[in-house]
């Protein structure tokens, strides 16, 4: 029986990921810079009338998050890093940095006005800006102290939280096709809503940890077999 090499599936999920996460992308900052420019108060619960410091946090915060969601894919490409190291370094000055905005943005509309749902949508949100800030802040620190391997370890941890806006619609998307919204409510407030809190980002991150501590005991091994 054919079987499609590992590097086939990487490139294809890769692939998948982007054509998915520019969607996403174009839709963020399309929304973003409405919100910046038009009165969006009948249409979102996001729009403060006459709050433009919060206006300008949350939808700057999507305009930010789009647009560094659609530079993700090009940094998972090895090929891509190795021959074009420019490239990546300034495609992930720029990722880090609109990380950085992004996770203060949405940090500063949960200080400023909350979320929809009240205080423990507040503290997994919150929790979600503080992890990519710290996320952010690593990849950069660890980079220019040429700690390239723990540097790729917070760079995978970053893209994780960077797709997890993504992430919380798929799932969104996929619960409403096969339970037409089982617990969920329109204030975000229903059983399933409270597990989304945290689920679009702490599994995918305890997934990552997994995977990464397997892949450091995995080094040693094929030292001594080599």
């Amino acid at each position: 029986m054919y079987r499609i090499p590992a590097r086939i599936m990487a490139y294809l999920g890769i692939a998948l990921l982007a054509v998915a996460g520019l969607g996403f992308a174009a839709y963020a900052i399309g929304f973003g810079a409405r919100g910046l420019a038009l009165d969006l108060s009948q249409e979102t619960y996001l729009y403060t009338p006459g709050g433009m410091p919060t206006n300008l946090a949350v939808f700057s915060h999507m305009i930010l998050g789009g647009a560094i969601m659609g530079l993700v894919p090009l940094q998972l490409i090895g090929r891509v890093r190795a021959r074009h190291p420019r490239l990546h370094r300034v495609t992930g000055r720029v990722i880090v940095a609109g990380a950085m905005v992004t996770a203060l943005g949405g940090l500063g509309y949960i200080a400023s006005r909350g979320t929809i749902a009240g205080p423990l949508m507040d503290a997994g949100f919150a929790l979600y800006g503080g992890l990519m800030l710290v996320a952010a802040v690593q990849v950069l620190r660890l980079a220019r102290a040429g700690a390239f391997a723990r540097h790729r370890e917070w760079a995978l941890r970053l893209f994780v939280l960077i797709i997890g806006s993504l992430i919380f619609r798929l799932h969104y998307t996929l619960w409403y096709l096969l339970t037409d919204g089982l617990g969920s409510t329109p204030a975000l407030d229903g059983p399933f809503d409270q597990v989304q809190y945290v689920a679009f980002y702490l599994p995918y991150l305890a997934a990552l940890e997994l995977w990464l501590r397997r892949s450091r005991a995995d080094v040693p091994r094929r030292a001594s077999s080599g």
